[in-house]
């Protein structure tokens, strides 16, 4: 018996000693590209950025030069109206996608390739060919409705132009995560409602939506995060010498314009921490919100 204990003993911690191996690289690739860059932006924050990497500590400075900043605050408005702009519209549309192509039609493998395709596309690319769909003087879009439209130059409308490309980017990842929602719908639901005389709208509302609300909630908390972290979207479409840059300036734009290009990573880093803190409301809110509409019932 004493023999048996100690070879299932070493067994374990064998097997333990392979488990933290295993898991060793995500865990030291957490803390050296995440937790501590978080700390040291938190850090930073606090301090005013000196040259040669040197810093000094500044207290609340930055904060309250931040909040006092109404190109801050115009940057909070035109990240929130980007929100408003894609999350809604973007998730209704990928919602439609994926209940077409949860229908026995033909060719919907090659369909979901064509959705996803966007999604693996580098963002540059996708930035380059929109920014000449959208150009002024020869862009398709304008030759389509016959008439001039500046997309990119009009403050106006600048922030529509990069929803649309948001939209359109990001639609077949979220119609993919919706579909695998949609195939966990026993079909039997749909059969009795059938014989109950329910109509496919009846049976979308009544069933779908409500079956595939945990899928949902997930890819709104995805999307919300996403939008208000945009970034590389508007610095590839809108150059700084672009007179819509105001209209589109978003949190983490400013952050980038603050730290890379005035050199003051102080204050940037306290737009990273508001942004933070912003995400970590909105979540907080979503979480709370779910238990109105999320439906966890199989």
């Amino acid at each position: 018996m004493g023999a048996g204990k100690v070879k299932l003993g070493k067994r374990a911690r064998s097997e333990s000693m392979w488990g933290y191996l295993m898991v060793a690289p995500t865990v030291i690739g957490l803390l050296v590209l995440n937790i501590y860059p978080f700390l040291d932006t938190i850090k930073l924050s606090f301090s005013k950025t000196l040259p040669f990497g040197l810093y000094e500590l500044r207290g609340l400075d930055n904060y309250i030069e931040m909040f006092t900043s109404a190109e801050f605050w115009r940057a909070n408005l035109n990240t929130i109206w980007f929100c408003v702009l894609t999350v809604p519209i973007g998730i209704f549309l990928a919602l439609v996608v994926a209940v077409m192509l949860n229908t026995k039609i033909k060719g919907r493998t090659a369909f979901r390739a064509i959705f996803f395709l966007p999604m693996v596309v580098a963002p540059a690319a996708v930035a380059m060919v929109w920014k000449w769909m959208f150009n002024t003087e020869y862009g398709i879009i304008n030759t389509i409705l016959m008439h001039k439209i500046n997309w990119i130059t009009d403050p106006n409308i600048v922030m529509i132009t990069c929803a649309i490309v948001a939209v359109w980017s990001a639609i077949g990842y979220d119609a993919v995560l919706l579909l695998s929602g949609l195939q966990n719908i026993s079909k039997s639901y749909y059969e009795a409602a059938s014989l109950d005389g329910a109509t496919k709208l009846q049976q979308f509302f009544n069933i779908t939506l409500p079956m595939v609300s945990p899928t949902l909630f997930v890819v709104l908390i995805m999307r919300l995060m996403s939008s208000i972290k945009v970034y590389d979207l508007i610095y590839m479409l809108i150059e700084e010498s672009n007179p819509a840059i105001t209209s589109a300036q978003s949190l983490m734009y400013l952050f980038y314009r603050e730290s890379f290009v005035q050199g003051n990573r102080g204050l940037g880093s306290s737009v990273v921490i508001w942004t933070v803190a912003l995400i970590g409301l909105v979540t907080a809110v979503q979480f709370w919100g779910q238990k109105k509409w999320v439906n966890y019932e199989v």
